[in-house]
């Protein structure tokens, strides 16, 4: 089952520095990473955009999702990620032990060369990339991370297993493309003028997203929720979209119901959100 985040590349507009946008953003990885989202989609708002650098909100957001192993290797110093130093650590649960595949520890890394023997070189946090046969069954590109079995250190002694990587990706699309994903699920646009999320519609919601295989949320910008982005009127949202592909999503949502705070931002929408969605029986 694949849980999916869809966020507008205008999510830091109202940020006073790039100090606060990256910050912002980082509270954004911590929802994605503690709700175990796959993937984290920034679409583009183009009469939405702040006064940071194209691709400002997607390249924090890829730093975030970087083991910490891998930062300084992969991202060097860019003029975006000036302020990650405030990024809240992400924490992301390893997995460790042994298996059917031998023993040793699983570990993320990221293929830094692909090479035309079958073989390509992956920094996995050890003292250098290392070279590995790829299995027969497995199909990776250079910057893809894969997981890592290491066995022995000294000498090395590792292997590429077919084995989700913990985190999330991140990627970039229009929500068009995003949302007729053959995995996208249940989509769900999370707005103020949505149903209300009530303790009813979220058991019906919750057997509905294990039916379909997962979900879609997607999200607004500071003082730009979806009706603008998407330019649809808000009194049209508040009901099933089921027999409506106007806006592409299947239901509109409020999961903040009798707000206390005139705005709810984006990544305190992320944690109310993904905390009532991702509900269990």
């Amino acid at each position: 089952m694949t849980t999916s985040v869809l966020v507008p590349d205008s999510l830091t507009r109202e940020a006073e520095d790039r100090r606060e946008a990256t910050r912002k953003l980082g509270y954004v990885a911590r929802a994605a990473t503690v709700f175990r989202v796959d993937r984290l989609t920034v679409f583009p708002d183009p009469d939405g955009q702040g006064k940071w650098e194209d691709g400002f909100v997607e390249t924090v957001l890829r730093y975030a999702a970087t083991p910490p192993h891998l930062r300084k290797e992969m991202w060097g110093k860019r003029d975006e990620l000036e302020y990650v130093g405030v990024l809240p650590p992400l924490r992301v649960r390893s997995q460790t032990g042994s298996g059917s595949e031998g023993s040793g520890s699983l570990r993320q890394g990221i293929v830094t060369e692909v090479g035309a023997d079958g073989r390509v070189r992956v920094n996995c946090g050890m003292q250098h990339p290392i070279s590995l046969p790829v299995p027969a069954d497995m199909d990776v590109g250079a910057g893809e991370r894969v997981t890592v079995r290491v066995s022995s250190r000294r000498p090395v002694r590792a292997k590429l297993v077919d084995h989700p990587t913990p985190g999330f990706d991140v990627v970039s699309a229009d929500l068009d493309t995003a949302l007729s994903r053959d995995d996208a699920g249940l989509t769900i646009a999370s707005s103020r003028y949505g149903e209300l999320a009530t303790t009813r519609r979220l058991g019906r919601l919750a057997e509905r997203r294990d039916r379909e295989g997962g979900m879609t949320v997607a999200f607004g910008a500071p003082e730009r929720g979806l009706p603008s982005i998407l330019d649809v009127d808000p009194g049209s949202v508040g009901r099933d979209q089921a027999d409506d592909e106007s806006t592409g999503f299947d239901l509109w949502l409020n999961t903040v119901p009798n707000q206390g705070s005139e705005v709810v931002r984006t990544e305190e929408a992320l944690f109310a959100s993904l905390a009532c969605l991702t509900l269990t029986e």
